[in-house]
C-alpha cells in the first residue's frame, strides 16, 4: 500500500475527482469531511447533512474510508468571530483566508497526524513543487488560472508545503474535472460550485451580523475628504471601500467610499480618482520564501478579483510598506495583500491596515 493521505471532501466534484486521482497515483486515501457550521434553519441543517452524505457516497463508491471531524468549535473561534470582529473595526473581512489558516491546513493538518498520514489534500487550484531557485517546496498559482486560489492559500506555514498535495495542480479547465466525476459515474458530476461564504448562505452578511454585534447601524455622518458633512449613513457595517450605490447622497458627480472611521463612525466618500493609491501598510506576514533583503521587487495583488501589479515591499519590523508601481483602486482594510514573483511563486501575503 502507498502513502496515507487524508483527503478534505466537501462533497463536491473537485474533492470527489481529487480522490479518484490520488487512488490512481497509489495512495492510500481516506476520505474526511469537516463539520464547520450547521447554521440556523431546516434548510441550513440539511445542505450540511447533504454535503456529508454526498462524500459519504462518493468515498464508499471508491472503496475508501470516510470520517467526519466535528470542528464547529474551532470554526466559530478562528473564523467566524474573527468575521465579526474585523466588522466592528470597520474592516472588510476574508473568511476563507482565515478558514485555511485555521481549519483546512491547521485542524486539518493535525487530524492528519492523529492518523499517521503521510500527507493532507485539498481540491483546492493551486500548485505545491520543489523549487531549485529557491531550494525548498513552494506554492505557485494553478494551471486553471480563472480559478487559481493560491491568493487564499498564503497563509500555510511554508514548512508544511511538502506534507500537502492539490490533486488538480496538473489541470487546465474544470470541464476536465467534470468529464473524470461523469467517466467514473459519481453523481456528483453536475453538481453546482458553491459561491458564496459558507456561513452567509443568503449572501447578507448584515442578516448574519444581526444579534452578534453592538450599534452595527449606529446612524453617522458621511463626509467628504475635506470634511464636508454631506449626509447620514445607517451603519458602517453596510458599507466598503469603492462602493458606489446605496451611499444615498447627491451628489454633483457619482461619489465612492473612500473610508470607514471607526473612532468617530463617519463614512468618507469621494470621486472615483480619489479611490486609488500606490501604496498600503500590512502586518500579519506569512513569508512563503525566506527573504535576508528588506526591500523586494515582486508583483502584488490586493484582493482575489484583482490584477497583480508591479510593486516593492520594503520590510519594518513586523510590517510591510507596499509601494505600486501604478497606484491600484479601492485597496481595502481587512483584506489581504498577496506577493508573487515572475513565475507565480506565492512569496508570502499580509492583511492590509
Amino acid at each position: 500500500m502507498g502513502k496515507k493521505v487524508l483527503l478534505g471532501m466537501s462533497g463536491g466534484v473537485d474533492s470527489s475527482v481529487s480522490a479518484i486521482l490520488l487512488k490512481k497515483q497509489g495512495y492510500e486515501v481516506i476520505g474526511a469531511t469537516m463539520k464547520l457550521w450547521t447554521g440556523d434553519t431546516k434548510i441550513d441543517k440539511e445542505k450540511n447533512e447533504k454535503t456529508i452524505k454526498d462524500a459519504k457516497a462518493v468515498c464508499d463508491k471508491l472503496g475508501i474510508k470516510h470520517y467526519v471531524f466535528d470542528a464547529q468549535k474551532e470554526f466559530e473561534e478562528c473564523v467566524i468571530n474573527n468575521f465579526v470582529s474585523q466588522y466592528q473595526n470597520a474592516e472588510t473581512p476574508n473568511p476563507c483566508i482565515e478558514c485555511n489558516k485555521y481549519i483546512k491546513f491547521g485542524y486539518f493538518y493535525n487530524k492528519a497526524k492523529e492518523l499517521n498520514c503521510d500527507y493532507i489534500a485539498t481540491g483546492h487550484y493551486a500548485r505545491i513543487e520543489y523549487s531549485k531557485k529557491y531550494n525548498q517546496y513552494v506554492l505557485r498559482k494553478s494551471k486553471e488560472e480563472k480559478k487559481d486560489q493560491s491568493y487564499f492559500l498564503y497563509t500555510i506555514p511554508k514548512e508544511r508545503l511538502g506534507s500537502i498535495i492539490f490533486p488538480l495542480q496538473d489541470y487546465n479547465s474544470k470541464e476536465e474535472i467534470r468529464l473524470i466525476a461523469k467517466e467514473n459515474n459519481l453523481e456528483v458530476a453536475e453538481k453546482k460550485d458553491s459561491q458564496e461564504i459558507c456561513f452567509i448562505p443568503d449572501n447578507c452578511y448584515q442578516n448574519f451580523l444581526e444579534g452578534k454585534m453592538e450599534n452595527k447601524n449606529r446612524i453617522g455622518n458621511i463626509i467628504s475628504k475635506t470634511g464636508e458633512i454631506l449626509g447620514k449613513h445607517n451603519g458602517l457595517i453596510n458599507y466598503t471601500v469603492g462602493q458606489r450605490k446605496g451611499i444615498g447622497v447627491s451628489y454633483k458627480e457619482p461619489l465612492y467610499v473612500i473610508e470607514l472611521k471607526i473612532k468617530t463612525n463617519e463614512l468618507v466618500v469621494g470621486t472615483e480618482q480619489e479611490l486609488y493609491s500606490n501604496k498600503l501598510v500590512a502586518n500579519n506576514i506569512n513569508w512563503q520564501i525566506d527573504f535576508e533583503e528588506n526591500e523586494i521587487e515582486c508583483l502584488a495583488k490586493i484582493r482575489y478579483r484583482a490584477k497583480e501589479a508591479k510593486a516593492k515591499i520594503f520590510k519594518e519590523n513586523d510590517k510591510v510598506l507596499v509601494e505600486f508601481e501604478t497606484p491600484q483602486r479601492a485597496i481595502t482594510k481587512g483584506q489581504s495583500v498577496v506577493f508573487y514573483d515572475t513565475d507565480g511563486v506565492v512569496l508570502g501575503g499580509g492583511k492590509i491596515l
